[in-house]
């Protein structure tokens, strides 16, 4: 039984390996996040970073190190994934959303489905989450009637139908056109302020400026450096980190 209280890690990595094959993709990375916080994991392509979200929810297995949320051991060979699946929600670059089904449906199915909830409480969430996702006339959409940010909006309610205690968010915009990418932003946002634990792969570096409270660089798979984001973006003291953000800033 997890003994995990509020002044605790949320979601504590420590030392994490993980390989493809010979390929080492995260060669021992560690990070504690607290709830409430935000955090975004910056660095070129291939350095580890989604990697290492999908790890947190188990998506990838570990070949070392460990990933506690709310103080229960991720990677167990008993590990109950529904229960995981309930606290940590993960939102990725793709939708996936099912194209027969309405917006609303989508936000419903694993609630009734997998929770086994009751229908018309999940029905009302439901709505409640396309409110809060700005897309409260589109409950009867399909997903082919919305834009690729209306569709990742979908995406990120149909996650909080869940309920989850963090959410992951894996590049969840670089497959939306600009003028689109805003409108995501605010609802990761919106959710932020809320209070809701957010660790968030992304190259938006002036989304990640004004809403992390701490960002990490990875590059190679290890963690370069790290710290609040006025520290990290003014005053890097890594050559691969300055490297990194005189390319991209």
């Amino acid at each position: 039984m997890s003994t995990w209280t509020e002044d605790q890690p949320i979601v504590s990595i420590k030392n994490v390996r993980k390989a493809f094959g010979t390929l080492e993709v995260l060669k021992g990375v560690s990070m504690d996040i607290m709830k409430g916080e935000v955090v975004c994991i910056i660095g070129p392509s291939g350095s580890g970073k989604s990697t290492l979200i999908r790890c947190v929810n188990a998506l990838n297995d570990i070949q070392g190190g460990s990933i506690t949320v709310e103080g229960q051991e991720v990677h167990t060979e008993n590990l109950d994934k529904l229960a995981l699946r309930k606290k940590v929600g993960m939102v990725f670059q793709q939708y996936n959303l099912f194209p027969h089904k309405t917006a609303l449906e989508n936000i419903m199915m694993a609630p009734v489905k997998v929770l086994r909830e009751d229908k018309a409480d999940v029905k009302e969430r439901a709505r409640e989450l396309l409110k809060k996702v700005r897309l409260y006339d589109k409950e009867d959409s399909y997903p082919g009637e919305l834009s690729g940010g209306q569709q990742q909006r979908v995406a990120i309610a149909r996650s909080l139908a869940m309920r989850p205690d963090v959410m992951l968010f894996d590049e969840v915009t670089a497959a939306l056109d600009p003028e689109t990418v805003k409108e995501v932003l605010v609802t990761i946002k919106d959710l932020a302020a809320d209070g809701m634990t957010c660790i968030l792969v992304t190259h938006e570096m002036g989304f990640a400026r004004e809403l992390a409270d701490h960002i990490y660089f990875t590059d190679r798979g290890v963690i370069v450096e790290h710290g609040p984001p006025d520290t990290f973006f003014d005053n890097a003291k890594d050559p691969r980190t300055k490297e990194f953000l005189d390319q991209i800033l």
